[in-house]
């Protein structure tokens, strides 16, 4: 039976897993197969488990990182400690979730930091949200949350706080390929070249956001490297 690999999350048309995991069976010569599994509700995720039974490895994404823990035999540090899984290994008929999040962006992020980055804003509260969070705090790098559902919302940020706050780091899907054309709504005109705005999305290549910060004179950085990070890391443990 030929090893199934594949990512849950909804929609799915944008992701870059498939190609990228089966580009590298392909080159290695391993006889497997990644497929996407768009879950339109976590709740057809048993289902899943049951319809596919040569399951050896699951990626998760939005929307899906937290609410996928209930159904999971275990967590690694990093997941337990994050509270959010983007990565499920299939052993000996037990799921453990990891969190790979955590190594792609600490590893995407760290050469970039200069030492004005003491403070950093962070766009959105979901799974992604929560692994930048373990990072920042590791890099002892202050951070604030922004969110519709927080005590700091989009609405309630100063020019002053996005001065102070160098480092501005969106995880929300916001801006996010087919919505090209949306970008998180926050002062802008304070931005400038001691910044930093990354963009977890990697789809399309240069957000708004980001070019809002280009055109501004900051450092900009998109979330493609640490994907690629990310999925190297799932497939150690995949493997391991």
């Amino acid at each position: 039976m030929t090893p199934l690999y594949g990512i849950i999350g909804y929609p799915l048309s944008h992701s870059f897993s498939p190609a990228y995991f089966n580009e590298k069976f392909k080159r290695q010569k391993i006889n497997a197969l990644y497929k996407t599994f768009e879950l339109r509700n976590i709740n057809e995720f048993p289902e899943l488990l049951k319809r596919e039974k040569q399951l050896s490895g699951l990626n998760v994404t939005i929307p899906y990182k937290q609410s996928v823990l209930q159904y999971l035999d275990a967590l690694d540090a990093n997941a337990a400690e994050t509270g959010a899984v983007n990565c499920i290994r299939f052993k000996e008929g037990l799921l453990k979730g990891f969190n790979t999040d955590v190594t792609g962006f600490e590893k995407s992020l760290k050469p970039l930091l200069k030492d004005h980055h003491q403070n950093a804003l962070i766009l959105g509260s979901g799974g992604g949200s929560l692994a930048v969070q373990f990072v920042l705090k590791k890099l002892n790098v202050q951070f604030s949350v922004v969110s519709r559902n927080r005590q700091l919302t989009y609405e309630s940020l100063t020019d002053d706080m996005i001065e102070t706050h160098t480092v501005i780091i969106n995880t929300t899907p916001v801006g996010m390929y087919p919505n090209v054309k949306e970008m998180p709504g926050i002062p802008y005109a304070k931005i400038g070249h001691k910044h930093l705005l990354y963009d977890l999305i990697y789809n399309p290549e240069e957000t708004k956001f980001l070019q809002a910060g280009e055109e501004r004179g900051a450092q900009i950085k998109n979330g493609f490297e640490m994907l690629q990070l990310q999925a190297e890391e799932s497939w150690k443990i995949w493997n391991g």
